[in-house]
């Protein structure tokens, strides 16, 4: 997944569904298709990942350009395989789901849905600017366009550009220091949109740990400048020798009034929420492994699960 989560985090379903209903319709055209007998894989060891300094302080200052190259780095690779959980909160009840991830660079993901058995198989392949997801229970491929990007992804609070993420934060966003931050502590850091960027964001205020090497909370702006959601950094973890936050929780701020209502009744297996939020937790990260290039086909995306 991509920098803010590259986590992704990550990337992937520009459909908008609501715990398992299809509310798209779509098509496979030939152009983008990322069918390829080619099995190169990545991770060969060649190159040597930069070391990560002990803090990007020095002499009480923060180095910014290194602090947001590191952020848009945090989880990326030449290639990964891991596995999370999501966790879907509504006011009336609480989904969760376990997926296995699969990616290579920054243009190449493949995601499953492992559970539960009514989502199962659902998968979502990104090559480059191009985006399909896989339904097994209609035997169906259907092509996002990325104008779809910023819808949510399977009814969490998470967009499809949030996880499979196609924004860049150095070309994208100007930034700038905002000082030290109190609540949470740690640093302040502005990013502003570029005119001309597409996107829900006019701004979002990242505060990093105090020594830049972690975020810690995010704070998102809608294009009329109006706080939209929050999204937390916690339970800090080592994965495959990287010190990253493992679980990341986005609670939403502008819910229109109203949509509680019109939410179906929880289902066997669910849980009633205390309030509206969705988690991300990785359970484990492997990266630069090696992913065979025959991985991000589309005949990988529809085979049998």
């Amino acid at each position: 997944m991509k920098a803010a989560w590259k986590w992704a985090c990550l990337c992937l379903i520009a459909v908008v569904l609501a715990m398992g209903v299809y509310a798209a319709e779509g098509d496979l055209e030939g152009d983008g298709n990322p069918e390829s007998s080619d099995q190169a894989t990545a991770g060969s060891g060649d190159e040597v990942p930069p070391a990560v300094p002990e803090s990007f302080t020095k002499d009480g200052k923060l180095d910014l350009d290194a602090v947001v190259d590191h952020f848009e780095n945090l989880y990326r690779s030449d290639s990964s395989i891991s596995e999370a959980e999501l966790i879907v909160s509504k006011p009336r009840r609480t989904k969760s789901m376990q997926m296995k991830m699969w990616t290579k660079g920054e243009e190449k993901a493949l995601i499953i849905i492992q559970s539960p058995a009514r989502e199962k198989g659902i998968a979502t392949l990104k090559v480059d600017k191009n985006l399909w997801n896989y339904f097994p229970r209609i035997r169906r491929t259907i092509r996002i366009p990325p104008s779809m990007m910023l819808a949510p992804w399977m009814g969490s609070d998470f967009t499809n550009d949030d996880l499979v993420r196609e924004s860049s934060f150095r070309e994208d966003y100007t930034y700038e220091l905002g000082g030290r931050s109190e609540d949470p502590p740690g640093w302040l850091v502005t990013f502003t949109a570029r005119p001309g960027t597409v996107g829900l964001w006019n701004r979002f205020e990242l505060v990093v740990s105090d020594d830049g090497l972690l975020p810690v909370q995010a704070r998102y702006y809608d294009r009329k400048d109006r706080l939209a959601r929050t999204l937390y950094w916690d339970e800090v973890k080592e994965f495959d020798g990287r010190l990253i936050p493992a679980h990341m929780t986005l609670i939403p701020e502008d819910e229109e009034e109203g949509q509680d209502a019109q939410e179906a009744p929880p289902q066997d297996g669910e849980e009633v929420a205390p309030e509206e939020k969705t988690e991300l937790r990785y359970l484990d990260i492997d990266f630069d492994v090696e992913v065979p290039e025959s991985t991000f086909s589309l005949s990988e995306l529809e085979q049998k699960r």
